[in-house]
């Protein structure tokens, strides 16, 4: 159906039940005149659609919105002007880890769901179904109707995650990033099963074998599955199935009179001797029996039936070797798909590691998988047909039941059977995807997020054997001051101790980065034997070791070359080592996230799904970060949410050309930045107040006040303007005033200065105090007397919005909250994988995460693993309970040694706790 306003917005309503009661009696009044008058106007099929259930409920709500808006509570509701909504948002710094166990919330913040405006843009009209797409949503989902209708208008309104979770988090109940992405992901495929239902019906229509039945089976389908079993027998080219063909010969009367009139239909009037299927009673009967079939198996109710009935029974996948094993199949493969060559699992309690695992052994032609349904379901299936939904309208005779307790067992056996396994499959496959993505993200958001280690100089090293190992040291701004090979392996070791030792000494550079690539092992062994030696002394050095994954890609692509011209892609790769980690995300964005190295499966599942994901990600932890917009590169600044690599690159040539940004409404002059994208923006992006004073003392050094044309103020009284003399405006050119603004320095939208400002004139603050030890105090003293919902009252905004600013107002310039992950895990000498024994307790790092166990590096050159049963609630710390039990890259663990196989170097860990 299409999706009318009235269904997608949830008003807050504060009235009596009696004026609720009557309000609900005058709309509906209103709406039952609507619809008639629209019928009168829609086709057949339209009319025929039925609205579900929750539809009403959604229409129940949003009927009340025209006379709800003076019973708001402001802190409840959410303030807008000219159609775009003040922010809001409960943690400044929150990332959107998902919750431990997704379960559907009942209440949004304060108790009570929140509205989008009357003047708010709509919901885009949603292609026309038999099913509402927010009811769906929501039950594919486990979120709220009201969530997922504010969710559809904010995705259509251009809306990015970032700014969704920080400035708009009212509207969406607080729900983190992952459960977003999850939502747009289920809202695009509902859309794509909508249009492709549409492209079909318009194909069939043009055909000539459109019917009533048909368009109402195709308007029900929810899932790809279900279209291509409805329209398989329609496409061109098809033979067409035996229900088509006993409907050719006239036969579908026959079926429709067995149900409706049993007692007048007589099959032996239907009987052609000359005309094939019908020259014998016996064939008339079966293509009886293959339309009734047909009839049976796209029904709707029926397939609802038996979906449901098939929930609570036992429905279990199967694999095992397949009987023909192509001859390219590897032994090797075969052996590692051992686990899988006799198993049987039920579907309800198969990990989505397993269901990769096996749909790659079925890829790979080594396994054969089915799906087995009980005796039982079938039994009741067909049971529940003879008593309910295709029971005949009187008196069949016993050769006429016979007909029908044939066309159920055919229709279950040769239809609905096959449908249930594709769709059991499908479903299976869908959620382990989605799963190991999801993974995927959360491992590569932890690892953009680890913790950055500046003001040091540091040196990487690129392992490697017969082509030496590359080094390069870089300054604590990135800046790369020297860079060498050396070869550690080939019998030269001590010789070129003396090189690196006078290096590190030139440099007063006492920390190493290795990376994890070939001759990683050795490196390190070497690294760990001089420092044991206190060869570097007086220089304290350490070590840590970091994963050298997409270096080697990055090395050879033109934005390194760009950034590092004439530099060997060798040497290239050893700098990358080193500014992982002195500066991770910085680094880490450069490089395709799929490369990085942290995923499982990832080649196995929809790689549309994957690069959106990732991309998704990527723009999310650049976003929390923010970005400082006069020093940050291009790379960076293309991932802030409403930016892309043309804007980043708008904005760097007009910083070239123009000089830095005085503050954040100059975006607004950048080629290629609406309106649309300024307020995606501008929240992520800061505009550093050090580095603007700097440069306006020393323009007005220069000019003595005056500075290159136009004149404006500064917030110290000094007028300046970055503005070429004599330049001519174009016609699209925007005035604004280029006065230094110190709330650009903070993560409060601009959308909310005038708030902020008023907030600061009810504690007493000032603009010159944000960041400041003074500024916390008013904070706090001024909450503890007022509280923060009054305080949001007399502002006439929301909570949300409110701690988001005092959250700006209270964060110093230097604030970065990277520094709350773990940094590297810095070493002075190495272990062996002999040395250890069962019952030892050691820290280590956290490697990789899989939907199977925690992959932890303990310092003896292989990875540990951590079952992910010995991951439980228990053994995290509050902050990581809220992240679905998910460790990713670079936490620091504590371990105990379980068991120890060295000739295959396996090492079982149990998770003590995390540091």
């Amino acid at each position: 159906m299409w999706l009318s306003r009235r269904n997608c917005s949830v008003a807050i309503a504060d009235v009596d039940m009696e004026d609720r009661k009557n309000k609900l009696d005058t709309v509906q009044g209103l709406k039952t005149a609507r619809m008639k008058r629209k019928n009168s106007t829609q086709s057949p099929s339209a009319r025929r659609t039925k609205k579900l259930k929750a539809d009403k409920d959604i229409s129940k709500a949003s009927s009340l919105e025209s006379g709800s808006n003076s019973t708001e509570t402001p802190s409840t509701s959410t303030t807008w002007e000219g159609g775009s909504k003040k922010e809001e948002k409960e943690d400044d710094v929150t990332c959107g880890q998902p919750p431990l166990k997704k379960v559907k919330t009942e209440t949004c913040p304060q108790g009570q769901p929140v509205r989008f405006p009357a003047n708010a843009s709509s919901i885009k009209e949603e292609v026309e179904m038999n099913w509402d797409i927010v009811q769906v949503l929501s039950e594919r989902t486990n979120i709220e109707l009201w969530v997922c209708a504010n969710i559809i208008r904010l995705f259509n309104d251009d809306n990015t995650i970032p700014f969704i979770i920080r400035y708009r988090k009212e509207l969406i109940n607080n729900l983190d990033a992952d459960s977003l992405r999850e939502v747009r992901q289920t809202l695009e495929e509902l859309r794509a099963v909508a249009k492709k239902t549409h492209s079909t019906i318009q194909k069939i229509k043009k055909e000539g074998k459109m019917s009533e039945c048909l368009l109402k089976a195709l308007l029900n389908c929810k899932t790809f599955e279900e279209l291509e079993h409805v329209s398989a027998p329609y496409k061109t080219g098809s033979k067409g199935t035996k229900a088509q063909r006993a409907k050719q010969l006239g036969l579908e009367g026959a079926a429709r009179t067995l149900l409706e009139n049993p007692g007048e239909l007589n099959l032996l009037s239907y009987i052609r001797p000359n005309v094939k299927g019908l020259s014998a009673l016996q064939d008339i009967e079966t293509g009886v029996q293959h339309i009734l079939a047909d009839m049976i198996a796209k029904d709707r109710d029926t397939l609802d039936f038996i979906r449901k009935l098939c929930q609570n029974r036992y429905i279990c996948i199967q694999s095992s070797l397949a009987k023909v094993s192509s001859k390219k199949v590897n032994e090797k493969d075969v052996d590692k798909f051992q686990l899988y060559q006799n198993f049987s699992c039920n579907i309800r309690n198969i990990q989505h590691h397993q269901i990769l695992a096996i749909n790659r052994g079925e890829n790979l032609k080594i396994l054969t998988v089915k799906v087995n349904i009980s005796d039982g379901v079938k039994n009741e299936f067909c049971r529940w047909c003879i008593q309910n939904r295709w029971r005949p309208r009187g008196f069949a005779r016993p050769e006429l039941m016979k007909i029908l307790y044939s066309s159920l067992d055919d229709s279950f056996k040769r239809l609905i059977y096959p449908l249930l396994c594709r769709e059991f499959r499908a479903k299976l496959t869908s959620d382990a995807e989605k799963e190991s993505v999801m993974m995927f993200g959360r491992n590569l958001r932890q690892l953009l997020l680890t913790s950055p280690v500046p003001g040091r100089t540091l040196m990487g090293v690129d392992p490697g054997y017969k082509h030496g190992c590359k080094l390069a040291i870089i300054s604590p701004t990135s800046q790369i001051l020297h860079t060498d090979v050396v070869y550690l392996h080939c019998g030269q070791g001590f010789r070129e101790a003396e090189k690196i030792k006078r290096l590190l000494l030139n440099f007063n550079c006492s920390t190493v980065v290795i990376g994890n690539g070939t001759a990683c092992r050795e490196t390190e062994a070497y690294f760990a034997d001089l420092i044991m030696k206190n060869y570097f002394a007086p220089l304290d050095v350490v070590y840590c070791i970091v994963s050298e994954a997409g270096a080697s890609i990055y090395s050879v692509s033109p934005e390194a070359n760009k950034e590092m011209p004439g530099l060997d892609p060798n040497l290239r790769s050893a700098v990358s080592i080193a500014r992982r980690v002195q500066d991770p995300l910085a680094e880490l964005v450069k490089i395709e996230p799929k490369h990085i190295g942290v995923g499982m499966y990832q080649h196995d599942v929809s790689q549309t799904l994957l690069k959106a994901t990732l991309d998704s990600v990527v723009e999310e932890c650049v976003s929390f970060v923010g970005v400082d917009i006069n020093i940050c590169s291009e790379v960076l600044l293309r991932h802030i949410a409403g930016l892309n690599a043309n804007r980043a690159k708008n904005i760097i040539e007009w910083r070239e050309k123009n000089g830095p940004f005085i503050n954040r409404e100059q975006l607004k002059k950048v080629k290629g930045l609406g309106p649309k994208s300024f307020q995606q923006c501008a929240g992520f992006i800061r505009v550093n107040q050090d580095y603007i004073r700097t440069f306006c003392s020393s323009q007005q050094t220069e000019s003595a006040g005056e500075i290159q044309g136009v004149a404006v103020t500064s917030s110290a009284g000094v007028e300046v303007t970055n503005e070429k003399p004599g330049k001519k405006k174009s016609k699209t050119a925007v005035n604004v005033v280029l006065k230094p603004n110190p709330l650009d320095q903070t993560c409060i939208h601009p959308e909310s200065y005038d708030i902020a400002m008023r907030f600061l004139s009810f504690i007493g603050g000032t603009l010159n105090e944000i960041g400041k030890p003074e500024m916390q105090q008013k904070i706090n003293s001024f909450l503890e007397k007022e509280g923060i919902e009054k305080i949001a009252e007399r502002l006439q905004t929301t909570v949300h919005t409110l701690q988001v600013i005092i959250d700006g107002l209270s964060q110093p310039e230097t604030f970065d909250f990277r520094t709350d992950f773990d940094k590297p895990d810095f070493k002075r000498s190495i272990v062996c994988l002999e040395d250890l024994q069962v019952g030892t307790v050691l820290t280590g790092k956290v490697e990789n995460a899989t939907l199977f166990g925690i992959f932890v590096d303990i310092g003896v050159g292989r990875s540990g693993l951590i079952p992910i049963r010995n991951v439980t609630e228990a053994k995290l710390s509050k902050t990581k309970k809220r992240r679905s039990l998910g460790l990713g890259p670079g936490e620091r663990v504590e371990v105990q040694v379980l068991n120890i196989d060295i000739p295959r170097s396996r090492i079982t860990l149990d998770l003590i706790r995390v540091l």
